[in-house]
């Protein structure tokens, strides 16, 4: 990424399952299983949440992107068969969607502007994690896809359906979600889920583009017009019922756990 022109030297850290990297005010989440397509799993959920909580204040941008081919492919499916393995009821499901909703509230709540740099495939539950960004700017080559159903599961994840729905529109959302097909970026922007789309070359100068001019801004003014954006969307979702997402995820998986008698 083009160095910005801050005072503060890089400064960075490495978890289990992603590595931040400091720039002054600007502050870079990576995902870091790229041989695992970047999985949404519990220890990536507890590693997120871990940074989220301790961030500095003085963090102003906050850029969250994926190493290797994807930004990310979505839930950990082996990881999820284990929580039913484990307590059939969901119990370990609905521990790790609470993690789920916990992550993404504090994304689209961040006192910083969220961002994220997507490219290759962003799907389930990685689409989720960007989705709850303030900017989404993605490669020209990366898809999206919503196969909960598919799968057997309701999309119930983070928040997702509400997010989307404000995003997007509930007519077309319903199309993606009980169709499960792939889109395309263009698609993706023509749908809001993405504000820019560029080349994958030029992805690290279109953060940069909007890096710059915002960590200029005065830090009250910045918190506060973000404070309105967010106050004014949730009031345009009043039946916002994702606070179910755990149990509902829960309720379904036991549900057709005891009727393949598994």
């Amino acid at each position: 990424m083009t160095a910005l022109p801050l005072t503060a030297l890089p400064s960075g850290s490495v978890r289990q399952t992603l590595r931040t990297h400091r720039e002054g005010p600007v502050l870079t989440i990576e995902l870091t299983t790229p041989e695992h397509g970047n999985t949404v799993t519990d220890a990536l959920l507890d590693d997120l949440l871990a940074v989220l909580q301790d961030q500095d204040p003085a963090v102003r941008v906050l850029i969250l992107t994926g190493s290797g081919d994807d930004f990310s492919l979505g839930g950990d499916r082996g990881e999820f068969a284990r929580h039913v393995a484990a307590d059939p009821t969901g119990s370990g499901i609905r521990v790790s969607g609470t993690k789920a909703r916990r992550v993404c509230d504090a994304l689209t709540g961040n006192p910083a502007v969220t961002i994220a740099r997507v490219h290759g495939k962003a799907i389930g539950a990685g689409m989720a994690l960007a989705l709850a960004c303030d900017l989404r700017v993605g490669s020209e080559d990366a898809t999206f896809r919503l196969p909960e159903l598919a799968l057997g599961l309701p999309t119930a994840w983070g928040g997702l359906l509400p997010r989307l729905i404000n995003e997007v529109g509930a007519a077309r959302v319903r199309e993606l979600v009980l169709t499960g097909r792939a889109f395309t970026a263009a698609e993706a922007h023509s749908l809001s889920i993405l504000q820019k789309v560029v080349p994958a070359h030029e992805l690290d100068a279109a953060v940069d583009a909007w890096a710059r001019p915002i960590v200029r801004r005065p830090p009250a003014a910045l918190r506060v017009t973000k404070t309105l954006l967010n106050s004014l969307s949730a009031a345009s979702r009043l039946a916002d019922v994702s606070a179910l997402d755990a149990e509902l995820m829960a309720a379904v998986v036991s549900e057709a756990h005891h009727a393949h008698g598994d």
